[in-house]
């Protein structure tokens, strides 16, 4: 009934298999992938004729995780997976970046990529076996394809490199890099790093790039076993009366408008030449041609000769005279502002300027209640650190719908977020949840550096403290045939023009994030070194200006929850606690404080003043400290006998105040002298087997004998 063929390979001390003809066999491509115990399956199908008109490439990339895979029920009302988590979105886009850039240039039919995870051994994450199953699903199809791609993980033990390490490994590891590429040249990094240096981190995008070869002609020999033949996909031609006419009328023109300072300015000076131009083309092509109006196939093909034209234009400029449409050198970074303070009420606040692309960004400081729960595939955990990106339409001019975060902003959210989590302080040292926030108030590209500099100075502003300042800074590169610039700090036109988008993140001491993108199939070691030199030499200058701003992490803001930690015996926290949460309950109702109270007997104290916060510690204390003899607490009458009165001393602990210790004198009736509610002072003078004895008389001063007065009066 199957047709079913499979290869295997050894790779990082475990077997990679790949089969196909068993499952899936109505899409274009199917493979099953397996390493270890984790399987996923990776489909590819494309639509059957191309998009008319588009000037993109439609593909779609999806990364379904399945509860059942880990033995798990998916939470919710509903029990049923719905909405991708932002791990599997992220996962998602991490494979499509190196895919993306693997099709002939003007390829528009509509392709779906869909990797279904299976089975989840807990050790071999999907991530990475996405990138590979979905290459080799491409590779089996008939749709063109110039891989394979494959994708690999990195970590670190000392000085020697992990591949495709477990969770645990990559926990322990100063270094988490995904790199993906062909046999040739690496085209996709993403990495977090503890200050790792330029060198040690090209050296694992290398080790790493030697393990994808072996993938890739692995790929290669299971495609010459089960593959289909490529249909036959040629770029259509350009009307030659379109390209004449914008060259002949337009060509010189748009040479200078591409050059004009100020994107707003440049894309004016742009569109409008556009607009001129296709109004002088339509009116003359219908007259020649006898029509009533343009047909939609020639404007799409009008407009997409002026994008390319436009496109070249740029990139000449900057391969051939090193010259930068906004007048920078190939090394150079815009203008940057840097300050503190921004906003009178957030914890910390600041506002980081990179040319034409600005954040204002916040920091908020809160309890292990605003830890955030992270669900998925593997054990559900709490983050005590996480950043939030917002990209809205107005910092681009633009008027749309505000929509929930997509793909675009979990993303720099998460490059920004990992860039900063290897400065923060330990929970030990500073217990506190932290949310960063960046909201994009301009761009104009780098706005996720432009976040990773921003935070950096709102963490500080807000007096959490930070290792060291960390900054971000964008690279670029135009390559036209062995020619080619680096672009330090490019701008929005030279990542869409360009063919590279490099993000170097990092303190002075080194490097805490890395992503990159690629257009082309891929860029070689000398590059990537240039690229990491001149990126170092911007993320110094910006950590200048932003030293300029804030040198050191200031005061905890005052507006700030106060917080205190302090470690209680196992056996005291039922006492503390209460039955039915009584006791905590009672604490919290007086002061206000929020508590938290883990099974190690750690508490954590908030409160919004130190005032309350003392007051939340000593309540506290009343009911885990244990009564020491020699003490001296402030105790409340609640029995009167004839022997003596019982006091509580301490929520829940009483003691015996005998009668022979309330006075120095003889009390003959404890009724005449003490009286249920009343409060004094009593002294501990014996805690033994469980049994409190209390001493009033012990402190209060003993009264002078009327006889030894008198005797003290002669003798003056």
């Amino acid at each position: 009934m199957f047709e079913e063929k499979k290869m295997e390979m050894e790779i990082g001390g475990r077997t990679l298999s790949l089969s196909t003809g068993k499952i899936a066999r109505q899409s274009c491509g199917a493979v099953m992938i397996q390493y270890g115990d984790t399987i996923l399956l990776s489909t590819v199908n494309r639509s059957k004729e191309g998009r008319k008109g588009a000037d993109f490439f439609p593909l779609t990339v999806d990364f379904l995780e399945k509860y059942y895979a880990v033995g798990k029920f998916p939470g919710g009302f509903h029990k049923r997976e719905a909405r991708p988590s932002t791990d599997a979105t992220l996962t998602a886009r991490l494979i499509d970046r190196p895919i993306r850039p693997m099709f002939p240039e003007g390829f528009n039919y509509d392709v779906h990529i869909v990797n279904t995870v299976f089975s989840y051994d807990g050790d071999n994450t999907p991530d990475y076996l996405g990138i590979i199953g979905s290459s080799a699903a491409l590779m089996l199809s008939d749709i063109p394809f110039l891989g394979p791609v494959a994708g690999v993980v990195v970590a670190m033990k000392g000085e020697e490199f992990i591949l495709n390490p477990t969770p645990k490994e990559l926990a322990e590891s100063p270094l988490n890099l995904s790199v993906a590429g062909t046999k040739d040249a690496v085209n996709m990094v993403e990495a977090g790093a503890s200050e790792m240096s330029e060198e040690v981190m090209l050296k694992a995008i290398l080790f790493a790039h030697d393990n994808i070869k072996k993938i890739c002609e692995f790929q290669e020999e299971f495609a010459r076993l089960a593959g289909k033949e490529k249909f036959e996909f040629v770029k259509p031609e350009i009307d030659e009366t379109v390209q004449s006419f914008i060259d002949e009328n337009g060509g010189e023109r748009l040479k200078k408008a591409v050059l004009a300072i100020g994107k707003q300015a440049r894309e004016d000076a742009v569109n409008d030449l556009e607009d001129e131009l296709l109004a002088s083309f339509t009116e003359k092509y219908i007259q020649e041609n006898e029509l009533e109006e343009l047909p939609g196939e020639i404007e799409g093909e009008f407009k997409s000769y002026y994008h390319d034209l436009m496109k070249k234009f740029v990139r000449e400029a900057i391969v051939y005279n090193k010259h930068r449409v906004d007048g920078r050198k190939t090394d150079e970074i815009r203008d940057l502002y840097a300050e503190i303070g921004t906003l009178p009420l957030p914890h910390g606040s600041a506002m980081f300027t990179r040319g034409e692309t600005q954040a204002i960004v916040t920091t908020t400081l809160g309890t292990k209640q605003d830890e955030q729960l992270v669900d998925g595939l593997n054990e559900e955990y709490y983050k005590k650190f996480y950043l939030h990106y917002n990209f809205p339409p107005y910092s681009v001019g633009e008027a749309r719908f505000m929509r929930a975060p997509g793909r675009r902003e979990l993303g720099h959210g998460a490059l920004a977020e990992r860039a900063l989590s290897y400065v923060m302080p330990s929970t030990d040292d500073f217990p506190y949840t932290v949310r960063v926030v960046s909201e994009i108030t301009e761009s104009n590209g780098s706005s996720s550096q432009a976040s990773i500099c921003g935070g950096s100075l709102a963490l500080m502003a807000a007096g959490v403290p930070v290792k060291s300042h960390v900054a971000g800074i964008a690279m670029g590169l135009v390559k036209e045939g062995d020619d080619y610039a680096v672009l330090t700090d490019i701008m929005g036109l030279e990542d869409h023009l360009g063919d590279m988008d490099f993000k170097v993140a990092g303190t002075e001491a080194g490097i805490t994030a890395l992503q990159m993108d690629i257009k082309i199939t891929g860029i070689d070691e000398n590059v990537m070194r240039i690229a990491l030199k001149q990126a170092l030499d911007a993320r110094l200058q910006i950590i200048g200006v932003m030293k300029n701003a804030i040198e050191a992490p200031a005061e905890l803001a005052a507006s700030a929850p106060r917080i205190y930690q302090m470690m209680v015996p196992t056996d005291k926290i039922a006492a503390l606690i209460g039955p039915g949460g009584k006791n905590i309950k009672a604490i919290i109702e007086e002061t206000g404080a929020t508590i938290d109270i883990e099974d190690d007997g750690k508490v954590s104290i908030f409160s919004n003043d130190g005032e309350t916060l003392e007051k939340t510690i000593n309540l506290v204390n009343n009911y885990v400290k244990d009564i020491e003899a020699g003490e001296i607490y402030q105790g409340k009458v609640v029995k009167v006998a004839k022997f003596g009165a019982f006091m509580q001393i301490l929520p829940g602990k009483e003691g015996l105040l005998h009668v022979s210790e309330i006075a120095h004198e003889r009390v003959a009736n404890v009724d005449d002298v003490l009286s249920v509610g009343d409060i004094l002072e009593v002294k501990v003078i014996s805690n033994e087997n469980g049994k409190v004895s209390l001493s009033r008389k012990q402190l209060i001063a003993k009264p002078v004998k009327e006889s030894n007065k008198k005797s003290s009066e002669e003798t003056k």
